[in-house]
């Protein structure tokens, strides 16, 4: 099989195409022939060394995907050769055959595409957790399990920020998102959103007030160093502020604003999240998929830049400089 690893961390140019043996499936084990793999910030991160030192003498990059199971191993059940899936925390998806742990391997409906199915994992459990750890709130997403509450997402362009404005909506929250500009907005839009604030055009914290009045009650944040004195001035109280990514080493956080409200912070980083969480948000996705909640290309909110496998450098590249929209890898 065709396969991109890398044996050094560094830049993009240190991925390497090279032919590797096609992986046996082992005991509780499924092979996945995989059509399309996502590429996450995470991904070049971990090649770089910012995020942890290599600990293999050779890494497949690549965590979400999608394909069709062809070997299932002893033990596995309600997945048979033939059953088109999507794989989360893979483990390397930019090969053309991965074999994973039957928890891992999720299936796909006939509706969905290999897209949808490799533009879930990373971004969408980040976005159930942060969905759900409000104090009170829901464990796992369901229609309604929302109803009545405000969310805002802060960046609701990006990948996260687009599965958390479908995965909120579909749960049935009122959405608020923010954006940098006029295509961002858009963007948002077509994901579902209910309002949409550029906040380089207008005072966000009074039109979120304006919308919102009693304030929102969570609060999906990819910036917290930037947004700190913005959420302080848009939480309602008991609201809950879920960050997932880091914009800067520190924050300034406004104590006496958040005391006052009685605000949660929880942070969020899908590898340390609990188990029996992920569990719960895998389950959501899943029925999320079946209710066709789940959707990408421009038209949904989610424009998709597509690379071949031997193009995997560039498709990192692509991430790295920011690219808006989800990255994927055809194999």
């Amino acid at each position: 099989m065709r396969a991109v690893v890398y044996t050094e961390t560094g830049g993009p140019e240190v991925l390497q195409l090279v032919d590797r043996e096609v992986p046996e499936p082992g005991p509780g084990e499924v092979r996945v022939r995989l059509r399309v793999a996502g590429v996450n910030p995470t991904d070049w991160k971990v090649r770089t060394g910012l995020t942890a030192p290599m600990t293999q003498p050779e890494v497949v990059p690549g965590q979400d995907g999608a394909g069709v199971v062809d070997a299932v191993g002893a033990g596995v059940t309600g997945l048979a050769a033939g059953r088109r899936a999507w794989v989360w925390l893979a483990g390397g998806t930019t090969r053309e055959y991965a074999v994973l742990p039957q928890r891992r391997v999720r299936p796909l409906p006939d509706g969905a595409s290999f897209d949808v199915g490799a533009a879930l994992g990373v971004p969408a459990i980040t976005a159930h957790r942060c969905l759900t750890v409000a104090e009170g709130g829901p464990r796992r997403l369901a229609p309604g399990t929302l109803a009545g509450r405000t969310v805002l997402v802060a960046g609701g362009a990006g990948a996260v920020g687009h599965a958390a404005i479908e995965l909120a909506g579909w749960a049935g929250a009122t959405v608020l998102t923010t954006v940098s500009g006029p295509d961002k907005a858009t963007l948002a839009r077509a994901a579902g959103a209910d309002h949409v604030i550029d906040y380089r055009a207008d005072d966000a914290a009074a039109r979120i007030r304006e919308l919102a009045p009693d304030g929102v009650d969570l609060v999906v944040e990819v910036a917290p160093a930037a947004n700190a004195e913005l959420d302080a001035a848009v939480v309602a109280t008991h609201a809950t502020v879920a960050v997932y990514a880091n914009d800067a080493p520190t924050a300034a956080i406004p104590v006496r604003a958040h005391m006052t409200t009685n605000t949660r912070y929880q942070f969020v980083l899908l590898y340390t999240v609990p188990d029996a969480a992920v569990d719960d948000a895998v389950a959501a996705i899943d029925a999320a998929l079946s209710d066709g909640a789940l959707r990408v290309g421009a038209d949904a909110g989610l424009p998709l830049h597509r690379f071949s496998l031997a193009e995997t450098a560039a498709a990192h590249r692509a991430v790295e400089d920011g690219a808006v929209g989800k990255v994927v890898i055809d194999l």
